[in-house]
């Protein structure tokens, strides 16, 4: 085989492909590499003086290499400052970066809240929704379950037409069977007239047996349409009766036949009359039937009709309690979240109450000691008292003590909290012409509120003037700080 020459586009279309190819690649590595390499630093200027001091005792030299110098520190200064104010720069656009991404965080903070509470708002309109629609769907059932009542009374009231129906069709064919019987009888007569005169008589009576025949057919036909064909057997037996005395009384008359062509003549027109009520009849049962077959088919339309409703209901049904499962299963999970949240939250809760709890355990527990304490301390205030006076001097500290007592009173406004038989002693500070400067707690009543009192009481005093009186050496030694015990029953003179 002779191989086909390629043309000259044919034999470059590869190469350009594959350079098209080559040359996308490139670039495509170039533009990688420039998105990944790190951002530098600009470039700072760099620059080196080297400077040589030669030894000349030219002014004009000293003066030259003196301004390089100064040179060299002005360009050192300005490209300190050029660096400085870059990395302030730097900073505040770290600082402006930093800002917008907190910013940024908390948008999305907001705007996944608010997706939250949007989707929660979703949820109660969909169980609203739901709700109504369950409504919606038991007002349907309610009014199915009134449908059905309903045809179930028209079937009943069908089944006792239809009833109805049968009893008047047993009756129509219970009067047909004695009609034909009753013409076999007169075909039977009428070919016994023919043969003789004794068959006219017969004939006679059997006549007259049908006219009593015929009697007896309607008031038995009444007595069916009162009893509801209750009492078939009891009306034929009477028909048959009725039938033997008709014959009987018939051939005692021998009547003549004028009475025959009368009785012929009154047969035809009662076979006449019969005919049009059969065919009457007839026509109505047409039309019975035909209403019964409508009624049946609107009936089997309504049927289907209730049916597919009945379907769609149950699917709808269905659809309703996934949905309600599926809701309930959120809330559930929802549920079990906040227990969750909220199991968490009681046990940091406990956690804490038993922390305070044991705090407060312990500071009560050191507070009744240190109460306990004071009160072994100071079981007995005047015997403390007058064991202070023995050790800081003489009766006339107990005349100043009982003054101060007694300024502190007047200026002391009862805590709700005090009780009798606290007691504190309070730290007085005071200066030669009996000004107070300080008063601290040294031992605590184990009530915050009474120390503070008894401390605010003593600030109020102010200043003492009688103590002006006394001289410096007992001062500095009794009275420059002076710590003394009040007791609620003390001070509420």
């Amino acid at each position: 085989m002779q191989r086909r020459e390629r043309s000259p586009s044919e034999s470059y279309f590869w190469p350009i492909v594959l350079a098209f190819g080559l040359h996308l690649l490139v670039f495509a590595m170039l533009f990688v590499s420039f998105s990944m390499a790190p951002e530098l630093p600009p470039a700072r200027p760099i620059v080196q003086a080297t400077l040589y001091q030669m030894k000349s005792q030219s002014r004009a030299t000293t003066q030259t290499n003196q301004k390089i110098a100064g040179e060299a520190q002005k360009t050192a200064a300005r490209q300190y400052e050029v660096e400085q104010m870059e990395q302030k720069k730097i900073e505040q656009q770290q600082l402006v970066m930093a800002k917008a991404a907190e910013q940024k965080k908390s948008e999305e903070a907001r705007k996944a809240e608010a997706a939250k509470q949007a989707a929660v708002e979703e949820a109660k309109k969909k169980a609203a929704e739901e709700a109504k629609k369950q409504a919606a769907a038991e007002e349907a059932k309610k009014k199915s379950a009134e449908e059905a009542k309903k045809q179930a009374v028209a079937e009943e009231a069908k089944k006792k037409s239809a009833e109805e129906a049968k009893k008047q069709a047993a009756a129509e064919e219970a009067k047909q069977k004695s009609a034909e019987e009753a013409k076999k009888q007169a075909a039977a007569e009428e070919a016994k007239q023919k043969s003789a005169e004794e068959a006219k008589k017969q004939a006679a009576a059997e006549e007259a047996k049908k006219k009593s025949a015929e009697e007896a057919k309607k008031q038995a036909a009444a007595e069916e349409a009162k009893q509801k064909a209750a009492e078939e057997a009891k009306k034929l037996a009477m028909a048959e009766e009725a039938k033997k005395k008709a014959a009987a009384e018939e051939a005692k008359k021998k009547s003549a036949e004028e009475a025959k062509k009368q009785a012929a003549a009154e047969e035809a027109k009662q076979k006449a009359a019969e005919e049009a009520k059969k065919q009457a009849a007839a026509e109505e049962a047409k039309k019975k039937a035909a209403e019964e077959a409508k009624k049946q088919a609107a009936a089997e339309e309504a049927k289907k009709k209730a049916a597919e409703e009945a379907k769609k209901q149950a699917a709808a049904e269905e659809a309703k309690k996934k949905a309600s499962e599926e809701a309930k299963k959120q809330a559930a999970a929802e549920e079990a979240k906040q227990k969750a949240a909220e199991e968490a939250k009681k046990k940091a809760a406990a956690e804490e109450g038993k922390k305070k709890a044991a705090a407060e355990a312990a500071r009560k527990a050191a507070e009744d000691k240190k109460a306990q304490a004071l009160a072994e301390l100071l079981s007995d205030s005047t015997e403390r008292q007058q064991a202070l006076a023995e050790n800081q001097g003489s009766q006339t500290s107990g005349k100043y003590d009982d003054l101060i007592v007694s300024l502190v009173s007047q200026q002391w406004r009862r805590p709700p909290s005090a009780r009798n038989g606290m007691s504190v002693e309070v730290l007085i500070q005071m200066l030669p012409d009996g000004t107070i400067t300080n008063a601290r707690v040294t031992r605590s009543s184990g009530d915050a509120s009474f120390d503070n009192s008894a401390v605010a009481a003593v600030r109020s005093v102010g200043r003492i003037p009688e103590l002006r009186q006394v001289d410096r050496a007992t001062f500095d030694s009794q009275y420059r700080q002076r710590r003394m015990i009040f007791k609620p029953e003390d001070l509420d003179l």
